[in-house]
């Protein structure tokens, strides 16, 4: 199994209530019409992640498990590589429930959007703290 950690931030305008993708960025700011966005000011891009990573997520029908974790609380989404990802886009990494791909995709098939993300998890995504990300790969 392949793991990577990386911290992104909370923000006042993170509404997560998009029903097929979620997102972590770069950006350091988002308006709420961005609503797919849980995590802002990421440390790291897909174009960054390590490449044991990326060759696992790259590969087809790899299961990937994506554990998200705040101060007080946690949740896990489940989802899918695919040797069509690219996994090249400088500011945003995209988990998607459908099979879509191009070079914001970081999963596909994913069990979870935003909407689906633990709301007291959200609650303290809106109050700015952070969020910790890992990825695991089997």
């Amino acid at each position: 199994m392949n793991q990577y950690t990386f911290k992104t931030k909370g923000h006042k305008n993170i509404t997560s209530k998009h029903k097929t993708t979620l997102e972590f960025t770069t950006d350091k700011n988002i308006t709420p019409k961005g609503d797919c966005i849980i995590g802002t000011n990421s440390e790291t891009t897909l174009k960054k992640l390590p490449t044991n990573i990326k060759n696992k997520i790259q590969t087809d029908n790899t299961k990937i498990t994506i554990t998200l974790k705040t101060e007080n609380h946690q949740d896990t989404i489940h989802g899918e590589g695919s040797s069509k990802l690219t996994l090249d886009h400088p500011t945003d990494m995209v988990c998607r429930k459908s099979n879509y791909t191009c070079n914001r995709t970081l999963i596909i098939n994913a069990d979870k959007a935003a909407k689906d993300i633990n709301r007291e998890l959200i609650k303290e995504l809106q109050n700015n703290k952070e969020l910790t990300i890992t990825i695991q790969t089997k």
